[in-house]
């Protein structure tokens, strides 16, 4: 009789819910990352994230590419460009451009 006044137990734990709850923040950082353009997730090497070109990559440098450096990605053919710039005033910090081998797709 005890069995049906007691509490009905919750399918997750505390440590359970808190971990789900973690995970979405992430994945809303994430997705909140990529609809703004950052350029720390659009691929980039920590070793090209030398924002002012002094020849070193500061631990700021390396933060500022998720929050303060914006890129733009662009196709032409196969040569494939990402325009860095500071999302602050658009002002731009420089354009990387490389050629692909990839067959280009085909247009219908």
């Amino acid at each position: 009789m005890n069995a049906k006044l007691s509490k009905p137990r919750s399918r997750f734990s505390t440590r359970r819910k808190a971990l789900l709850g973690l995970v979405v923040i992430a994945l809303g950082v994430i997705g909140w990352l990529q609809y703004v353009g950052a350029a720390g997730i659009s691929g980039i090497p920590t070793k090209d994230m030398d924002w002012n070109a002094d020849g070193t990559v500061t631990q700021t440098e390396i933060m500022q590419a998720f929050y303060a450096v914006g890129v733009t990605k662009t196709r032409e053919g196969r040569r494939e460009c990402s325009e860095y710039y500071w999302r602050e005033d658009k002002r731009g910090i420089r354009v990387d451009c490389r050629t692909t081998m990839a067959a280009e797709p085909e247009k219908k």
